[in-house]
């Protein structure tokens, strides 16, 4: 039973277990993270069971405790998909060809202070044991002189933070039975437009899976010509230390013959400040919408992305270059993301 500071401090996670309790999704309570004396719990939900050799798409949220609005984007997606699911025979057979899991709250103990980083004063996005290659921001690309300043990386010597850990195990474990994987983690903050990143975030070269994610981006433009997203390497906009995707995803590809794509959805917070800028006064307002009806508008405006994301996975074999295709597409990328790196 929840006491009512933990309802005021973190709705999301009422609204989560309130949503568990009703729907008939597959919950797994993979750990809990012990705050004050609070034991505030990380779910993955599996929107039908589990079944190895299909594709799957991992939807993540909350690693940033203040970007509220990531969670609350994927509580939404998910309560749409329990209400189809009942009636929606074209659902029901997406689901009986794909894995969806979502893991909507990684930083609960962030979240509950309404902060970046999680009680420790660890930014989770920058805790991974990787060094960038070249010289990211000053402190916005990770240090690791205190917990006090942000964006601190933590000591990585005694391995991850239990959140980060967490969501690499889950990841791995339906990523390793799986013959390819999209993830997609949903942050805010940056700009003015939405932007969709991909590994890597510590350095400028690319990526060995840049042939199929240029394939998913032309694929994506072809699908939605008006779509309003900008699809790019993370590395095109800032350089930083120990990003956790960008670990994720070696781990993988030096361990497993599977195809994993990590993608993160970075809402362009600037602009709900710059349609109400009253929300400069707040620290919270600087990465979620504050207005109502803004708000709503958010929680509908990416179920378009998250639904072709899943057919993407579904139909991959479709899309993905072939042997033959690969060494052009890979170069047509270079080309495109790449021609003015240095």
């Amino acid at each position: 039973m929840f006491t009512r500071t933990l309802r005021e401090c973190l709705p999301e996670l009422v609204q989560l277990e309130r949503f568990i309790a009703r729907a008939r999704f597959k919950v797994n309570h993979e750990s809990s993270v012990a705050f004050k004396d609070l034991s505030l719990p990380i779910y993955s939900v599996e929107v039908m069971p589990f079944k190895a050799g299909l594709p799957t798409v991992i939807f993540t949220g909350g690693i940033h405790g203040i970007e509220r609005i990531g969670t609350q984007v994927l509580l939404a997606y998910m309560d749409m998909l329990s209400t189809k699911l009942s009636w929606d025979a074209g659902l029901q057979h997406q689901l009986s060809v794909l894995n969806i899991i979502f893991i909507p709250i990684v930083n609960p103990g962030g979240m509950y202070l309404n902060r970046r980083a999680n009680p420790k004063g660890v930014d989770l996005m920058r805790n991974a044991p990787i060094e960038a290659e070249t010289q990211p921001p000053l402190l916005g690309g990770g240090q690791r002189l205190s917990s006090k300043l942000p964006w601190y990386c933590g000591n990585t010597v005694y391995g991850l933070e239990q959140e980060s850990q967490t969501l690499m195990d889950i990841v791995e474990r339906y990523a390793q039975q799986s013959p390819f994987t999209i993830s997609t983690d949903c942050h805010s903050g940056f700009g003015l437009r939405d932007h969709l990143w991909f590994p890597y975030a510590y350095r400028k070269r690319p990526i060995a899976a840049l042939d199929k994610l240029y394939a998913l981006k032309l694929l994506l433009d072809k699908t939605y010509p008006h779509h309003d997203y900008v699809f790019e390497p993370q590395s095109l906009s800032y350089i930083t230390h120990g990003d956790l995707w960008d670990y994720i995803y070696k781990r993988h590809k030096n361990n497993n013959e599977s195809v994993l794509l990590p993608l993160t959805l970075e809402m362009g917070s600037w602009n709900w400040v710059k349609k109400h800028p009253i929300q400069l006064l707040s620290f919270a307002g600087l990465f979620n919408p504050i207005v109502p009806h803004r708000q709503r508008r958010v929680l509908r405006r990416h179920l378009m992305l998250f639904d072709f994301i899943c057919s993407a996975a579904i139909a991959h074999k479709k899309w993905i270059p072939k042997k033959k295709q690969k060494q052009r597409m890979f170069q047509a990328a270079e080309q495109f993301w790449y021609r003015a790196s240095p």
